[in-house]
C-alpha cells in the first residue's frame, strides 16, 4: 500500500491519528499533498534517530 492510501485508510480508522511522513526528498508535491490531507509532520530521510525523536515530540505536543 503506498503513503497516500496508508494515510486514508488510518484516518478512516481514526480522524485524529496523527501520522507523520518520511520521505527521500524535501517535502515534494505528494508529501506536501498527504500534509494537506492530514498528515501532521514530515521528516526527511535519511534521518537520525534524535532528529525523529524532535520530530514526534513536536507532533505530540
Amino acid at each position: 500500500m503506498a503513503g497516500k492510501e496508508c494515510l486514508k485508510e488510518f484516518l478512516k480508522i481514526n480522524p485524529q491519528v496523527k501520522v507523520i511522513i518520511a520521505g527521500g526528498y524535501t517535502a515534494d508535491s505528494s508529501a506536501e499533498e498527504m500534509l494537506e490531507k492530514g498528515a501532521v509532520g514530515f521528516i526527511e530521510k535519511p534521518f537520525e534517530i534524535k532528529e525523529l525523536l524532535k520530530t514526534i515530540r513536536r507532533v505530540l505536543d
